[in-house]
C-alpha cells in the first residue's frame, strides 16, 4: 500500500505543478513552491517503510520543488528560478514563526487540539531549520548547476535547446545529495540510531534519483507548452 501511495502521490503532485504552470504561469509555480515547501516540512515528520526502506514522507514534495525551479530555469530564466527559491525560504520562515506563536496562548479548558498540535510542532523548529538549510544550499546550487550545464552544452554543441535532460538531471542529482545529507543529519541526528539515519538518507536519495528521472518529461512538456504560447504571462 505504501509503495502504491508513493507512486500515485508522485504523479498527482507533478500533475499539480504542471497545471499550476499551465493556468497561472510562473506565478502559479511561485505559489506551488510555497505550498509544497510548507506541507513537506510537516509531512517529513511521518516515517514509513516502502520498497524495503525506511523513509520520510516529505521526499516527493521536496522533489517537486526541484521540478519547479527547473521549469522556471528552462522557460523563465535564472532570476525567476532564484525568486521561487527565495519565496520557499520566506514561506518556511513565516510558518516557523506562526506555528511557534501558538504555544504562547493559554488553551481554554474546553480545548482538545493544543496537545496534539504541540506534540507535532514542538519538533518543528529543528526540522524547519534543517529543511531551510538543506533547501537553501541545494536549491541555490541546483539553479547554478542548471545554467552551468546549459552554458557548457551550448558552448560545446552550439544548440540551446538540446540536452535539456542533462541539465535537468545533472543539476538535480548533484544538489539532491547535498540536500539529503544536510537535512537528515541536522534534523534527525540523535533522534534515530545511526543505522536508521543512514537508511533514511540512502532511501531518500534513491527516491530523488527516480523522481529526478521522472520529472524530465514534465520539464520537456512545460517547455513545449511555453513554446506554443499556452502559458499565461
Amino acid at each position: 500500500m505504501n509503495e502504491l501511495m508513493l507512486i500515485l502521490s508522485l504523479f498527482v503532485i507533478y500533475g499539480i505543478v504542471l497545471l499550476c504552470y499551465r493556468f497561472f504561469g510562473k506565478s502559479g509555480l511561485f505559489a506551488a513552491n510555497a505550498v509544497v515547501t510548507i506541507i513537506a516540512n510537516i509531512e517529513v515528520l511521518i516515517l514509513v517503510k516502502a520498497f524495503g526502506m525506511e523513509q520520510t514522507l516529505g521526499n516527493v514534495l521536496f522533489a517537486s520543488t526541484f521540478l519547479i525551479t527547473d521549469i522556471l530555469s528552462e522557460n523563465e530564466g535564472k532570476a525567476q528560478a532564484n525568486k521561487a527559491v527565495n519565496i520557499g525560504i520566506f514561506a518556511s520562515a513565516v510558518m516557523l514563526i506562526i506555528t511557534q506563536s501558538w504555544f504562547l496562548y493559554i488553551p481554554s479548558a474546553a480545548d482538545w487540539a493544543s496537545g496534539p498540535i504541540k506534540e507535532i510542532f514542538a519538533t518543528t523548529p529543528r526540522l524547519m531549520l534543517a529543511s531551510m538549510l538543506g533547501y537553501i544550499i541545494s536549491q541555490k546550487l541546483d539553479v547554478q548547476l542548471y545554467h552551468k550545464w546549459w552554458e557548457f552544452t551550448d558552448k560545446k554543441f552550439g544548440n540551446k535547446k538540446s540536452f535539456l535532460w542533462l541539465r535537468n538531471n545533472g543539476s538535480t542529482l548533484i544538489s539532491q545529495i547535498i540536500n539529503t545529507v544536510v537535512f537528515n543529519v541536522v534534523a534527525f541526528a540523535g533522534m534515530y540510531d545511526t543505522k536508521t539515519l543512514v537508511s533514511i538518507m540512502v532511501s531518500g536519495y534513491i527516491i530523488y534519483v527516480f523522481t529526478s528521472l521522472l520529472d524530465t518529461p514534465i520539464v520537456y512538456f512545460a517547455r513545449y507548452l511555453k513554446e506554443k504560447g499556452k502559458i499565461p504571462e
